[in-house]
C-alpha cells in the first residue's frame, strides 16, 4: 500500500514540477517577471520535492527560493551568469525526475548547487543523497546530442532521457491508425447527424397517432357511440398513438445519449492525434542549452507558437531534423562577444524555434541573429564540390538551395556541433517525407532562418464565420485584427471605392474596402446596404479591409486539408466542419490580398454552402429533376459534389460507401439516373460497387462515373473495363467538365 501511495505521489509531483519549472523559465524571459510568483514557485517546488522525499531536488530548489527571495527584494540582481544558473538548475531537475525509477534515481549534478551557490556566496557542498534506495545507473544521452566534456573540477553527467510526454504509460500506435481513429470519429458524428430526420419523423408520428386517437375517441363518444367496431378502433388507436409516443421518446433518449457519447470519442481522437507542439519540441531547449554549456557558449533561446495543436506524427518526424538545425545554427551562427557587442548585438547568441500555420501550410522555423548565410564561402564550397561549374553565375537563390545536399559543409574544421555536411541534408530529407519543403534565407536585420513548409493535415484553430453571397466562409482567428460596423454615408469614396480610415491623427491610414464576394467572383448583395460590416486583417502586405454581408462567432474548429477538387487553392487554407455536418471552407488571408490587390475576380466557390444560382447550362434532363446518388466516404468531397449538382438543378441523394450505394439501390427507395462515385471506400470500393451494378439487370444501363484521385493509366483502363462511362480524377477537376459529362450521359 506505501508503495502504492508514493507512486501516486511521485505522479503528481511529475506533473506540478513540470508547472513550476515552466513558470520559472518563462519568468526568465519575460520583460516583466513577477518575481514574487517565482519566489512562491520555487518555495512550492522545495516543499512538493520534500513530500514525495526527494532531497536532491529540494536542496537545489531551496537555493533557487534563497536566489529569487534576493531578486524579489533587490537585494540580488538577476544578470545573465545568474539566469544561466537558474536555467542550468531547472534543467537538472528536469533530468532528475525523468530519470526516477520506483522512486530512486541518478544523483542530483553537483554543478547545479555549485552554480547557485557561487551566487549566494557560499562555500561549495556536496548534494544531499537521493532517497534510500540505491540510485539506478545514469540513462543514456539523446542519440544525436554529443558527450559531454569531463571537467577536473566537475564532471558533467550525461543528460537524462527526455521526460515522456505524460507521466501515464506511453503506447506506441501507428501514425496512420491515429488518423483513421480521427476520420473514423468525425464519420461517425456526421453519420448519426443524418439520424435527425428520422427522429423528427418519429416526433410527428407520435402526434399523427395522437390527433388519430383522439379523432377516434370523438366518434366512438358520438355518432359512433353504439358501433362496438368504432369504439374497438378507438382503442387500437389510443394504444397506437401511446406506442408511438413512447418510442419518440425512446429514440430522442437514444439519439441525445449516443450523440454526447460521439462526442466525447471526437474529442479523444483529436487529443490522440493532435498535440501541442510544445509536448514534443519543448525538450529541445534544454538539450540546446547543454549543449552551449558544454561549449562555453551563452545562447538566448526563443520559443514561439508551442501551444499551437499540431498532429503528433509530424512532430515525432521533424523532432530529431529540428535538434539538427538547432546544433547547426548555434555552431554557424556564433559569434565572439566582441564582435556582437561591436555589431550592436547582445553578447548571447538568439535562438529560436517557432511554430506557426501559413494558409493550409505548418511553419516551422529556427532562427538566430548570428551573421547570416556566408554566400562567398557557399559558392566557393560549391565550385570545390563541383556543383557549380567555374564560368557558371551563382544567384543567392541558387547557392542557398545547395546547402541542402548531402556532405555539403563550409565549416573548416568538424566539431561535435557540424563539419560533416549533412545536418541541413538530414533536415531536406525529412521535409520531403511529410510532403513539404525546406528553405534557408538571411534574417533582416541579421541571422539566419530554416523554414519548414508542411502540408497541414489537420489542426484545430480559432475562426471567424463570414457571410458573403448567402454562405458562410471561415476566416483565421489569428489573422483577424477588428471587426467594424458603420454606415456607409459617413464614410469617404475615392475613384467608387469606399475607404476605411483606422486610427487616428497624424497616425491615421486609408484602406480601400474590398467586397469579399466580388473576390469570390459571386454577385454581392449586403443584408443592408446602408451599413458596411467589415473585418480588419492582417497581412504581410499591411491591413485589408474587407466588407462582408454579416458577422456571426468566433469559435475554435478542427481544420482540415483544402478539397483536393472544386476550390481555388490560391484562396483556400483548408476546410472547417460546422455542427450539423456543415463545412465551410477557410479563406487563407494572404490569398484574399493578393487576389484583392490584382482587383480580379476569383473562381466561384460556392460548392460548399446551399444552392446557388449557376451560370453553367442546365441539361434538360437537370430541370426534370434528375436523380443522382452521390457515392464517397469523404465528408468534404460529398458535401462539394452535392452542391455543384443541386446548383445545375439536379436532386442528389449520398451514400458513405459502396455497399450503401448497393443496398440503397437495390431497396429501390426512389429512382437513381445516374452513380457519381469514388474509387477508394471501406467495405466495398468503386470497381466492386460498379461490377455489382453491372452484373445486376436492373443497373447494367444504370450511367457510372468514377471520380477518385487514383489517375494511374492502369485504374483508368480498369474502370473503364468494368463499365464505367466515365472516368474523372479530382486532380484535374473541372466543374463544368463533370456537369458537362453528366449531361451527355442523361
Amino acid at each position: 500500500m506505501a508503495e502504492d501511495i508514493r507512486k501516486l505521489l511521485l505522479a503528481a509531483f511529475d506533473v506540478e514540477h513540470r508547472e513550476h519549472v515552466t513558470a520559472i523559465r518563462g519568468a526568465l524571459g519575460s520583460a516583466t517577471p513577477d518575481w514574487n510568483d517565482v519566489f512562491r514557485r520555487a518555495h512550492s517546488l522545495k516543499g512538493a520535492a520534500r513530500a514525495v522525499d526527494l532531497p536532491a531536488v529540494e536542496a537545489v530548489a531551496h537555493r533557487l527560493e534563497t536566489l529569487f527571495e534576493g531578486v524579489r527584494t533587490g537585494a540580488t540582481a538577476l544578470d545573465r551568469e545568474a539566469a544561466n544558473a537558474v536555467h542550468l538548475v531547472l534543467d537538472r531537475i528536469e533530468s532528475y525526475v525523468a530519470g526516477l525509477t520506483d522512486g530512486a534515481g541518478p544523483e542530483m549534478p553537483p554543478d547545479a548547487l555549485a552554480a547557485l551557490g557561487r551566487l549566494l556566496d557560499l562555500p561549495g557542498e556536496t548534494p544531499p543523497p537521493g532517497p534510500a534506495s540505491a540510485p539506478a545507473p545514469s540513462p543514456p544521452a539523446m542519440p544525436s546530442a554529443p558527450s559531454p566534456t569531463p571537467s577536473p573540477a566537475a564532471p558533467a553527467p550525461k543528460p537524462a532521457p527526455e521526460p515522456a510526454e505524460a507521466s501515464a504509460a506511453i503506447l506506441r500506435v501507428p501514425a496512420d491508425a491515429v488518423e483513421a481513429l480521427a476520420r473514423a470519429s468525425h464519420d461517425l458524428a456526421s453519420t448519426l447527424a443524418g439520424q435527425a430526420p428520422a427522429a423528427d419523423g418519429l416526433a410527428r408520428l407520435a402526434r399523427l397517432a395522437r390527433d388519430l386517437r383522439l379523432g377516434a375517441e370523438t366518434i366512438a363518444a358520438g355518432a359512433g357511440a353504439e358501433r362496438p367496431e368504432w369504439r374497438a378502433f378507438a382503442a387500437r388507436a389510443d394504444a397506437f398513438a401511446r406506442e408511438a409516443a413512447d418510442l419518440s421518446r425512446r429514440q430522442a433518449s437514444a439519439t441525445s445519449a449516443v450523440e454526447g457519447a460521439a462526442t466525447r470519442v471526437r474529442a479523444a481522437a483529436e487529443r490522440l492525434a493532435l498535440v501541442p507542439a510544445e509536448t514534443v519540441l519543448a525538450p529541445l531547449a534544454r538539450s540546446l542549452r547543454e549543449t552551449a554549456r558544454e561549449q562555453g557558449r551563452e545562447v538566448d533561446i526563443d520559443l514561439r507558437g508551442l501551444d499551437l495543436p499540431v498532429e503528433r506524427g509530424t512532430l515525432q518526424a521533424l523532432k530529431d531534423p529540428l535538434l539538427h538545425a538547432l546544433r547547426n545554427a548555434l555552431s554557424h551562427g556564433w559569434e565572439a562577444p566582441e564582435v556582437r557587442r561591436a555589431a550592436g548585438k547582445p553578447e548571447a547568441l538568439g535562438l529560436g524555434l517557432a511554430v506557426a500555420v501559413q494558409g493550409s501550410r505548418l511553419q516551422v522555423t529556427v532562427f538566430d541573429d548570428g551573421p547570416g548565410p556566408d554566400l562567398a564561402r557557399i559558392e566557393a564550397a560549391a565550385r570545390a564540390r563541383g556543383l557549380l561549374g567555374p564560368a557558371a553565375a551563382a544567384d543567392p537563390e541558387t547557392l542557398l538551395r545547395l546547402v541542402f545536399e548531402p556532405g555539403f559543409s563550409t565549416a573548416e574544421a568538424v566539431d561535435t556541433l557540424s563539419g560533416r555536411g549533412y545536418g541541413l541534408s538530414v533536415a531536406a530529407d525529412a521535409a520531403r517525407q511529410l510532403m513539404g519543403s525546406v528553405r534557408l534565407e538571411p534574417r533582416d536585420p541579421a541571422g539566419t532562418a530554416l523554414i519548414f513548409s508542411l502540408p497541414l493535415s489537420a489542426a484545430r484553430r480559432s475562426l471567424l464565420l463570414v457571410e458573403a453571397a448567402g454562405r458562410s466562409y471561415a476566416l483565421p482567428g489569428g489573422a483577424v485584427e477588428r471587426l467594424l460596423r458603420l454606415k456607409r454615408g459617413e464614410l469617404p469614396v475615392a475613384m467608387g471605392r469606399t475607404i476605411l480610415r483606422l486610427g487616428e491623427g497624424d497616425a491615421a491610414t486609408s484602406h480601400p474596402v474590398t467586397d469579399l464576394a466580388a473576390i469570390l467572383g459571386q454577385s454581392a448583395d449586403p443584408a443592408d446596404p446602408g451599413m458596411l460590416t467589415a473585418v480588419v486583417l492582417r497581412t504581410r502586405g499591411g491591413r485589408l479591409a474587407l466588407s462582408v454581408d454579416r458577422l456571426h462567432d468566433v469559435r475554435p474548429f478542427l481544420v482540415l486539408p483544402a478539397p483536393a477538387f472544386g476550390a481555388d487553392p490560391g484562396l483556400i487554407a483548408g476546410t472547417a466542419v460546422l455542427h450539423g455536418d456543415v463545412p465551410v471552407l477557410v479563406l487563407d488571408p494572404e490569398g484574399i490580398a493578393v487576389r484583392a490587390l490584382a482587383g480580379a475576380p476569383g473562381g466561384s466557390l460556392g460548392t460548399m454552402g446551399p444552392a446557388q444560382r449557376s451560370t453553367t447550362p442546365v441539361s434538360p434532363r437537370a430541370s426534370a429533376r434528375a436523380t443522382i446518388l452521390v457515392v464517397d466516404d469523404s465528408i468534404t468531397t460529398r458535401t462539394l459534389e452535392k452542391g455543384i449538382l443541386e446548383a445545375a438543378g439536379y436532386r442528389v441523394v449520398v451514400c458513405v460507401d459502396g455497399q450503401d450505394a448497393l443496398e440503397r439501390l437495390r431497396a429501390e427507395i426512389e429512382p437513381v439516373d445516374l452513380v457519381l462515385a469514388d474509387v477508394e471506400m471501406p467495405r466495398l470500393d468503386g470497381f466492386g460497387l460498379l461490377k455489382a451494378l453491372r452484373a445486376d439487370e436492373r443497373f447494367a444501363r444504370l450511367p457510372t462515373i468514377l471520380m477518385t484521385s487514383r489517375g494511374d493509366a492502369a485504374d483508368v483502363a480498369r474502370g473503364l473495363d468494368l463499365g464505367a462511362d466515365a472516368y474523372l480524377t479530382k486532380q484535374k477537376f473541372d466543374q463544368r467538365q463533370l456537369l458537362d459529362t453528366i449531361g451527355q450521359l442523361l
